[in-house]
């Protein structure tokens, strides 16, 4: 399993489509093997989901996210948090594999 998370100026991004890059988490037994930053592509309709998708995230957690890109990982079969507080990356992480995380009002304003 991967999980994703947009990071801007090296935290949790609040705006899924204007990060700087993915902090990706490969995961095996419930546990992170490996942790990779991904840039990502030219921002556009639909190219971030896409993208993920296609190197094989099931997970993205995110600050916000706009409703077109919720719907588009979605029908990806990615599963989508929002709204979550900037913590440390691998904390989030951690915090989702146990569970523990919550996710809030979204933060993107569209």
């Amino acid at each position: 399993m991967k999980v994703a998370i947009p990071v801007t100026q090296g935290e949790l991004s609040s705006h899924f489509g204007h990060c700087e890059v993915f902090a990706v988490y490969h995961i095996e037994d419930g546990k992170i093997v490996k942790e990779e930053m991904v840039d990502p592509p030219v921002h556009e309709p639909g190219s971030h989901p896409r993208f993920l998708h296609e190197i094989g995230v099931s997970v993205v957690i995110s600050g916000g996210m706009g409703m077109k890109a919720q719907e588009l990982m979605h029908q990806n079969g990615i599963e989508v948090i929002i709204g979550v507080c900037p913590l440390p990356l691998r904390e989030i992480v951690e915090m989702y594999l146990q569970n523990k995380l919550e996710g809030g009002d979204n933060r993107c304003d569209h």
